[in-house]
């Protein structure tokens, strides 16, 4: 990430983003919440990829560097805090679960930054309670560092559709069905049939984001069904697709 931009306060504050509008790679010496009340917001560091629809929020320790990304129009509302305060107790970034409450304490809280009432004092006090019980989510693509495995994971990502097994694409590219196997492992700490799920999960964010009809982003995905996608949506973002586009 070339022109790292160091701004040591995060800041609090709500903003919108168009389409594919980007904010550059940067670091605080802060964390900061990140959270789409509509659209989908992605963060990239040199570690991966971390995506989140309006159901999960997105943690960014204090020192990451980082950039993000809008999928679909969207409604960003960031909340910075100090270094010494870790509600979540995590030091690398994550994908949190977001109910009503947390919704409405982050939406609430970033809404009017330069409030220091008391109101708003003890809106924060509840705020981080909340992060503290939110469990991680798996919605992260990790950034291979093994030229054998992202040469599989380049051609996933460019046609999630594909449902070649993980020989088929070890054969493809040369490389050993254990082999791959073991590099998943290793560096993802994950399956290869769970880490393609992620990336079509990746994927149909961004392709609901522009608009696309659920089957189709089912079937541009490779589920077999749209109400295959539907589950695997539900399970893993906490509401269905449909509720999802109406959302953003």
């Amino acid at each position: 990430m070339p022109h790292i931009r160091h701004d040591p306060t995060a800041p609090t504050r709500a903003r919108l983003l168009t389409a594919g509008e980007r904010i550059d790679a940067h670091r605080h010496d802060d964390h900061q919440i990140v959270y789409a009340a509509s659209g989908v917001v992605e963060v990239t560091t040199d570690a991966g990829t971390w995506f989140a629809p309006g159901t999960r929020a997105i943690w960014v320790p204090a020192g990451t560097v980082h950039a993000h990304r809008a999928h679909g129009r969207l409604e960003l509302h960031l909340v910075g805090l100090p270094a010494d305060d870790n509600p979540p107790a995590l030091h690398a970034p994550a994908v949190l679960a977001v109910g009503p409450l947390l919704r409405e304490l982050i939406v609430a809280y970033a809404r009017d930054p330069g409030d220091d009432s008391p109101e708003r004092a003890r809106l924060l006090a509840v705020l981080r309670d909340r992060l503290r019980v939110s469990p991680q989510q798996p919605l992260r693509l990790p950034t291979p560092t093994d030229p054998r495995l992202a040469a599989v994971c380049a051609l996933v990502h460019a046609d999630p559709a594909d449902t070649r097994t993980l020989a088929a694409l070890g054969a493809a590219t040369g490389v050993g069905e254990r082999t791959l196997s073991r590099l998943f492992r290793r560096e993802f700490g994950m399956t290869f049939p769970q880490w393609r799920t992620q990336s079509r999960l990746y994927h149909a964010l961004r392709m609901l984001a522009d608009g696309l009809p659920v089957t189709t982003v089912a079937h541009r995905c490779g589920w077999a069904s749209a109400s295959a996608f539907i589950d695997v949506f539900r399970r893993s973002l906490g509401c269905t697709p449909g509720s999802h586009r109406r959302r953003t």
